[in-house]
């Protein structure tokens, strides 16, 4: 793949790095030149000099050819008026942006653009890592409204199937990790001791689901 990156600090030159260690065509934009510093010297890709939203300068670092383009520079507006120019001007199809604001993040991704909101990302997953909340949340949809998560499941559902958990909460099961590995369950599938399960679930319904699954089933009679 062909990618620009606009921004070299922390993130982008990690990022930089990633990609062009796993063999892909890297350009990275900025506009300090003493920001490239941060790039390893095995750094194969090239960098640009200069405003990252502006037209000349990603022309120059090849955003025609590119593939996929990410704005991880520290500014918001920069980083979603370059991603726009990248999809609307020149084409780009995977476009990506960097959003401190966690709400400027859902309007643009309302609009197809899909974004990190740091702040809310590092809290969430710090607060999974430390066992005092929620897991987070490991994928959702550019709208917001799908998301996919690991659940929290009462002993209670262990023996029942996929098909009557999903009935009775509400929720899809994506994926199952048991013992080291993953499997996508059938409806028959049954629920083992010590199963990791995340789910596809409606952002609306997340609450309801969490609350019936990590609650002990009511046998029906």
């Amino acid at each position: 793949m062909r990618v620009v990156i606009m921004g070299c600090g922390r993130v982008g030159s990690s990022l930089a790095q990633a990609l062009d260690n796993k063999g892909h065509t890297v350009a990275v934009v900025d506009r300090e030149e003493s920001a490239f510093r941060r790039l390893s010297p095995s750094f194969s890709g090239t960098t640009v000099r200069g405003v990252g939203f502006d037209r000349d300068v990603l022309e120059a670092a090849g955003i025609a050819e590119a593939d996929a383009f990410a704005a991880v520079s520290s500014g918001d507006n920069s980083n979603i008026i370059a991603a726009r120019v990248a999809r609307e001007t020149f084409g780009v199809e995977r476009v990506v942006a960097r959003i401190y604001d966690a709400k400027r993040a859902a309007v643009y991704e309302r609009l197809g653009i899909p974004t990190v909101a740091t702040v809310p990302w590092t809290t969430q997953r710090f607060v999974a890592a430390l066992g005092v909340g929620d897991a987070a949340t490991a994928w959702r949809d550019p709208s917001g409204s799908v998301l996919v998560t690991q659940i929290t499941v009462h002993e209670s559902w262990i023996g029942q199937t996929a098909k009557v958990f999903q009935e009775e909460t509400g929720a899809r099961i994506a994926f199952i990790s048991r013992v080291g590995t993953s499997l996508l369950p059938e409806p028959r599938t049954v629920l083992q001791q010590d199963d990791t399960v995340y789910v596809a679930v409606l952002r609306d319904h997340r609450d309801e689901a969490f609350a019936i699954a990590g609650a002990p089933r009511e046998e029906s009679e």
